[in-house]
């Protein structure tokens, strides 16, 4: 069963989101939250494998709940998807480097909310190319931080391209069949990457394939 705390000020949100994920099987909402300050105190008090965070919110927003959840040891297993919309691509670079596994947009399809918990849920990030992809390019156009061509010195070079593919976009599945793999090896090879460069989740990964240039703006 997965576990998902639902973070949004405003009830009507929350109660949509509720509807459809309790029509699922393997879905159970614990609990809602309509400030950052309530998110917390939740996520602490209740197990939670998923958080659907809303940026703007009143007493400690979206960001702000995110960055403490990823900063928490005893929080290493909540995995944070950020509700957004178009218009705050550049409050994403700071959910990306503050930890969030994914991003929605409110008017997202049903189907794809649910596949998002799931995905998250299952350790992935979820970066489909109608959505992330652009948030991810306008977010490597603003990092503050200079590329560290160093962080990739200790990867090997089979290492450096499955990160590339990581980059953009492609799943384990994907980078086996572009890398004539198998999903298990490709598996193997993306958690030694993740161990090697102390990456959080594959969000971080994809953030280190921007600053190091493996993977710029506009890839085709």
């Amino acid at each position: 069963m997965i576990r998902v705390a639902l973070a949004d000020d405003q009830v009507l949100v929350r109660a949509g989101f509720r509807a459809l994920l309790e029509a699922e099987p393997d879905v159970a909402v614990v609990g809602e939250a309509s400030t950052g300050e309530d998110l917390l105190a939740l996520v602490r008090a209740e197990p939670v494998d998923v958080v659907l965070m809303d940026i703007r919110m009143p007493g400690g927003d979206g960001l702000w709940a995110t960055e403490r959840i990823a900063a928490d040891p005893s929080l290493a297993g909540v995995r944070v998807v950020v509700v957004t919309t178009f218009e705050l691509d550049e409050y994403v670079a700071r959910a990306v480097r503050a930890g969030a596994s994914g991003f929605l947009v409110k008017d997202t399809e049903p189907v794809d909310l649910i596949r998002a918990v799931r995905v998250v849920a299952a350790g992935e990030a979820l970066l489909s190319p109608g959505v992330t992809r652009r948030l991810l390019e306008r977010m490597a156009v603003g990092l503050r931080d200079a590329p560290d061509a160093g962080a990739l010195a200790a990867l090997t070079d089979r290492e450096r391209e499955v990160l590339r593919l990581v980059g953009q976009g492609l799943t384990n599945d994907e980078i086996a069949g572009r890398l004539v793999l198998s999903p298990l090896t490709a598996k193997t090879h993306v958690s030694r990457i993740m161990s090697k460069l102390h990456a959080r989740d594959r969000v971080q990964l994809v953030v280190v394939a921007y600053e190091t240039g493996l993977v710029a703006p506009g890839w085709q």
